[in-house]
């Protein structure tokens, strides 16, 4: 694998550490992460695509390497996405990306994707264990418009998965659950919660004062958006990785997504949560196959669809 090139991007109030690595003549896919993670959880990942693409990381703001601003505000979802328009802006500036998100990563591609432009600078998004916000918050009030006990069944239960972000609204919660996190360790915790194996494990160094910044993003934006969700139609061509044993972002409220979303398709991965460590070569495998088909169609025409992955 060539050799990382690390560069900086720097926006109003943040510096992003950003990591390219691959083929400089192949197209280019930018990796995005979650939370608390840094773009260290694409170690596993990233050998495996830098043989056929370039390869984009970074680490995304108050993570890692990069700063951290200090007022909750700065972490809202257009800024967020404005970070990663400036990313591609400097790793690609003539010429679309494909992106590649995982977790509060892929909450942030939402936001971007789901842009009136969106196309011109991004060809393809594939999304891991990340919802876009404004369609769950829709997903939700489909369900309890017209309750059907099964609808109500389906949100009870992404409630309960999701319960734990209600203490990161409440700060002496919040250093109790990140006091409980440090106490069980990374290794540990993630192998519980996720089945990856300890062989498997990334811990950052930076671990738990990231975990602690990036629960602004929890609290600028999860209420706003669940309670007030808009209207996102998205003309990027997406494909859904769905883990299907995530205990944090339950499979089925993915199934409105089609309604919002031009191009679609899925594939349904037998992993829990953090599938980029436990299932590298399948993320690997599934993001190559539809990236080869974006590319295809773009070759053949811009105005064909991309072949869809089969799902399921």
């Amino acid at each position: 694998m060539p050799p990382t090139e690390r560069s900086t991007v720097s926006r109003p109030g943040v510096d992003l550490a950003v990591f390219v690595t691959g083929r400089r003549d192949a197209p280019t896919v930018v990796l995005m992460h979650g939370w608390p993670d840094t773009h260290e959880l694409w170690t596993h990942v990233v050998p495996l695509l830098a043989d056929r693409f370039r390869v984009v990381t970074y680490d995304a703001r108050g993570a890692g390497a990069s700063t951290t601003p200090t007022r909750t505000r700065d972490f809202r979802l257009p800024e967020l996405a404005a970070d990663l328009r400036a990313v591609i802006d400097h790793v690609s500036p003539t010429a679309p990306v494909h992106v590649l998100a995982h977790d509060w990563g892929a909450v942030e591609a939402w936001e971007a994707v789901a842009e009136a432009d969106a196309p011109t600078r991004i060809a393809s998004y594939t999304s891991v264990s990340g919802p876009n916000l404004d369609h769950l918050g829709r997903w939700t009030r489909s369900r309890l418009r017209r309750p059907r006990p099964r609808g109500v069944l389906q949100v009870l239960a992404q409630i309960r998965a999701s319960w734990y972000t209600a203490t990161f609204h409440v700060p002496p919660l919040a250093r109790v659950r990140m006091w409980r996190m440090k106490r069980k360790g990374w290794t540990r915790f993630i192998g519980e919660f996720s089945g990856v194996p300890a062989s498997m494990a990334v811990e950052s160094p930076t671990l738990l004062d990231d975990a602690w910044n990036g629960l602004r993003r929890y609290r600028a934006n999860l209420i706003p958006r669940l309670l007030r969700p808009r209207r996102r139609y998205v003309d990027v061509p997406v494909h859904l990785i769905v883990n299907t044993r995530d205990a944090a972002v339950r499979p089925f409220h993915y199934d409105d997504t089609h309604l919002w979303v031009r191009d679609l398709s899925r594939t349904d991965l037998d992993a829990g949560h953090w599938s980029p460590l436990s299932h590298p070569r399948d993320i690997a495998r599934i993001t190559t196959t539809f990236v080869d088909s974006v590319e295809s169609a773009s070759t053949a025409g811009r105005g064909a669809a991309p072949a869809r992955l089969a799902s399921r």
